[in-house]
């Protein structure tokens, strides 16, 4: 890995953490579209994975007393059963693709609530949201999008928002990094993973950015919290979208 490539994953750590301290899902569409241009896709998952992993983690610790635990309770059931489902498969999406579905993924965020059903806060959703989300997480390396759905309904605020949806997402990136890491162990293609003192720099930056993110959050309303997240991933989404054309045209 050339040292420019590095410096752009740990530059790229801190800033989407920051995002996603302030979102609660921005920063790992980010993430997961910067890796996939520096990496390949299985290293890319489980890189984002790691990363993710780190950053959800500690802001789950951070807002520990706004996080509704029985819903992720619920979720990581229902993560222990798509990853179970998904490893069986060992399906890796190629490059154009990846950014296709991730392109697609924040149409969801812009149908009418009227349509939408869901909500978390119900046993039985939060057991299909950890399904559907670590399916969906499996295959095309991000779901923020898909995650918010179930929470567009709820009455929770911003704080508790953002804390269960870290919470529930521990659970979602440690099935990427099994799934996808034993498959690279399979294949032995352990080679094209960032060495480890670059994961040495970019995690305490992913925590950093996550408590820079959460002061942020403190200064934002409810109302701009929602008009916002939709605003900056639907703006990812576009530039994805035109990504996976352009590798399109140039794999004819």
């Amino acid at each position: 890995m050339s040292a420019l490539a590095a410096l752009f994953i740990i530059v790229l750590a801190f800033a989407t953490a920051t995002l996603s301290g302030v979102f609660g899902m921005a920063g790992g569409l980010v993430l997961m579209g910067g890796l996939a241009l520096v990496l390949p896709v299985s290293a890319a998952f489980v890189t984002h994975g790691l990363l993710q992993l780190v950053a959800n983690g500690w802001r789950a610790i951070l807002h520990r007393k706004h996080v509704a635990w029985k819903i992720v309770g619920l979720y990581a059931l229902g993560s222990l059963i798509a990853g179970t489902a998904i490893s069986l498969i060992a399906l890796t999406p190629s490059k154009p693709y990846l950014f296709l579905f991730m392109g697609l993924l924040p149409g969801l965020l812009w149908l009418p609530q009227d349509w939408i059903k869901l909500d978390a806060a119900k046993p039985p959703q939060a057991l299909l949201s950890g399904i559907l989300v670590t399916g969906v997480n499996l295959t095309a390396g991000v779901a923020g999008p898909l995650l918010d759905i179930f929470f567009v309904r709820t009455v929770l605020t911003r704080h508790v928002i953002v804390a269960t949806k870290a919470a529930t997402q521990v659970f979602a990136h440690l099935a990427k990094i099994i799934v996808y890491g034993g498959l690279m162990l399979r294949t032995h293609d352990g080679a094209n993973m960032p060495p480890l003192w670059l994961f040495a720099v970019a995690i305490p930056l992913s925590m950093l950015g996550t408590a820079v993110g959460g002061r942020i959050l403190d200064r934002m309303t409810d109302i701009n919290f929602k008009r916002y997240t939709r605003l900056i991933v639907t703006a990812v989404g576009i530039l994805y979208l035109v990504q996976a054309g352009q590798l399109f045209l140039s794999a004819q």
